[in-house]
């Protein structure tokens, strides 16, 4: 069979033309979906391939657009039970780390950093998000370069005990 060419990425990728698969044994009726499946790829799937090294050098780049971010925490903002506060409601992060907050619930609320309760030269406005996060699973994030104890709090909650702190290292 004749090899095909493709770009992807701006690269162009040679590939053999489709191959037939036969079985490598008679497959028995199955009871479920999931029965199928585990005898479909134990049976007729093939070993991959070894990847081409231009091959292996766009798998890798897929693989980086699709990667996260890597958060050092989350921290969830009401509890799985309704529950007002941060849950964990302390964690110690090192410098240069970022932490996720993420509302857990329908509740509007807010993370806002104590002016009195932050380190020397860190302006509490600046990290705080005073905009409420009102549906779940809206978020916010903070990355923390200067050392010390940051002191925060949810505006409409804070009455009711919702705060919390970040040790940095």
């Amino acid at each position: 069979m004749a090899a095909m060419t493709s770009t992807f990425l701006g690269s162009a990728v040679a590939a053999k033309a489709p191959v037939k698969v036969a079985a490598k044994k008679a497959v028995a009726p199955v009871a479920s979906l999931d029965g199928l499946k585990k005898s479909f790829i134990a049976n007729v799937v093939p070993s991959p391939a070894p990847l081409l090294p231009s091959q292996a050098a766009v798998v890798g780049v897929s693989t980086v657009l699709l990667a996260s971010p890597a958060f050092a925490a989350t921290i969830k903002l009401g509890g799985d039970n309704g529950e007002l506060g941060f849950f964990p409601n302390k964690i110690t992060v090192a410098k240069g780390e970022t932490v996720e907050f993420v509302n857990n619930k329908a509740f509007p609320h807010n993370v806002v950093f104590d002016e009195d309760n932050v380190p020397s030269g860190v302006n509490a406005d600046a990290i705080s998000h005073e905009d409420y996060l009102n549906g779940p699973g809206e978020k916010v994030t903070n990355k923390f370069d200067t050392p010390g104890t940051y002191g925060y709090y949810c505006e409409p909650h804070q009455g009711a005990g919702m705060q919390g702190t970040i040790i940095v290292q």
